[in-house]
């Protein structure tokens, strides 16, 4: 790291930044495109096939952040980032002949490669500024993130475009052909106008750059970034497909509301960096691991009607049924009142806007005229019906809120990084997000199982819930003991 940031710092925050931004976009393209060709009914993919592809490319993005880090931190990042987009482009290039699910499979593996880029560029980009002003600098850097939104906004109407608005369904393979040329002009630029810079640390061993992986710190970081970035990532494609089966949204409008989750995440990365800075880290994830608790647990409760038992009208003595009209139930002469179906809720239920729960209630008997009853009796039985709309705008600000949330996450746990391995940034950074990666690769897996087994689609919220408690204890159970061993010099950052 040097010591004062340069325009030279700045400069090479800002290409960093846009590249990294152009390779989370193709990062990212099998959320939209892989929903298309199944809506479309291009291909017949299962939910949990869909959830396989679209993890793929995060897969490789995760596991070649740890080597590409290495590799930053050994020559630097201008050639290594070069050198990564220009590798990425060919298997883009290559989706354009794909007509199989393995062929799809394939490429997508390939040009995953591009988020193996985060690793590149935080290492590239700590080394130009200072321990002070590293955590801001990696915020920025991460609003990167944001070219997820890109691809969900974007994506869904240039493949309208291509398909000449659905005309021409094969059209789909341009989309795939633009995002590679674009990933080589951007190698291209980023080549001509970024300035190498390697850290001290480049000549050490292999095994001195990996030693940190033998530190339960490291792995408690990892952590931290499976979720905040992991699950960033499943859920930047996984809403696609989210909104369009439970709102029956369009491919475009399900983009757009997709996008707004990931647009406010990424960009609010650097006012995580920032608070983190002023802050510190530790307070910071507190205030993150308690809104993702929170915010999950709230999206948990489906869209659902609910019909259940209630309260019922009982014989009061013996007697003969002699008459049964819509609000009461005549024995002998003993009038029983009973409550009317006066309206039907669900008439109105996509019409209407439905915070809270919404219940009606009503009785209908179950004796006939003439029949013999006996005091306690049955008459009528109670009916009660619940329904939750879920509505799609409450739902919308609830994921949103859940996303800037964990952008702020995201800069916090890298703030952490160089102040415990300042020299290492690359190293450690690649394997806390090949951690982070693995979450982007494996949770639309599990949301596919998940949602096979429960036919719910809020089992993923459920699965966010559980997770975020895990961290939030594990965080609390650490600075406990800490405090307990009365290590007040250690609290400030852990």
């Amino acid at each position: 790291m040097q010591k004062e940031a340069t325009a030279t710092s700045n400069k090479i925050l800002f290409i960093n930044t846009i590249t990294f931004t152009i390779c989370f976009a193709a990062w990212m393209l099998n959320g939209v495109l892989v929903t298309f060709l199944t809506s479309n009914q291009l291909y017949d993919w299962s939910l949990s096939e869909i959830g396989w592809l679209i993890g793929i490319p995060v897969l490789t993005g995760a596991i070649f952040r740890l080597p590409a880090g290495i590799l930053t931190d050994k020559y630097g990042g201008k050639p290594i980032m070069t050198a990564l987009l220009l590798l990425c482009s060919i298997p883009m290039f290559l989706l354009y002949f794909a007509n199989s699910y393995w062929g799809f499979a394939l490429c997508s593996f390939g040009f995953g490669l591009s988020g193996a880029s985060f690793a590149v560029g935080i290492g590239f980009t700590s080394v130009w500024f200072s321990k002070e002003r590293q955590g801001f600098a990696l915020g920025v850097f991460g609003a990167g993130n944001a070219g997820a939104a890109l691809t969900t906004l974007l994506a869904p109407s240039l493949l309208l475009y291509f398909t000449d608005n659905l005309e021409n369904l094969d059209g789909w393979r341009k989309l795939p052909l633009t995002y590679g040329a674009i990933l080589v002009l951007t190698a291209i630029l980023f080549a001509l106008f970024s300035t190498n810079k390697k850290p001290e640390s480049g000549t050490k061993t292999l095994a001195k750059q990996l030693a940190p992986l033998k530190e339960i710190r490291t792995w408690r970081f990892g952590l931290y970034y499976f979720l905040v970035f992991g699950c960033f990532v499943a859920f930047s494609q996984w809403l696609v497909p989210y909104f369009v089966n439970v709102y029956s949204l369009t491919l475009v409008t399900a983009g757009v509301l997709a996008s707004l989750f990931s647009f406010p995440s990424g960009v609010i990365r650097a006012l995580g960096g920032w608070l983190s800075d002023k802050f510190g880290g530790r307070t910071v994830m507190y205030w993150v691991l308690f809104g993702s608790v929170f915010i999950s647990f709230l999206l948990i409760v489906p869209k659902m009607e609910i019909t259940s038992p209630g309260k019922g009208v009982m014989a009061k003595q013996d007697g003969v049924v002699t008459s049964i009209s819509s609000t009461e139930i005549v024995v002998n002469d003993f009038h029983y009142k009973i409550d009317e179906r006066v309206a039907f809720i669900g008439d109105d239920l996509d019409e209407e806007t439905y915070i809270l729960p919404t219940k009606e209630i009503w009785q209908e008997a179950i004796v006939k005229v003439g029949d013999n009853v006996e005091k306690k009796q049955l008459l009528a039985k109670g009916i009660t019906k619940i329904y939750f709309q879920a509505n799609v705008w409450i739902f919308a600000i609830l994921v949103i809120l859940i996303g800037s949330i964990w952008g702020i996450g995201k800069a916090a746990v890298y703030k952490y990084i160089p102040e415990y391995y300042p020299e290492q940034v690359g190293v450690v950074g690649g394997i806390v997000g090949v951690l982070g990666g693995l979450g982007g690769f494996v949770c639309p897996i599990i949301f596919g199982y998940l949602l096979d087994s429960t036919g719910l689609w809020t089992s993923c919220w459920i699965f966010m819930f559980f997770l975020s408690v895990i961290c939030l204890i594990w965080m609390h159970q650490v600075i406990q003991k800490m405090m307990h061993n009365k290590h007040p010099e250690m609290m400030k950052n852990i």
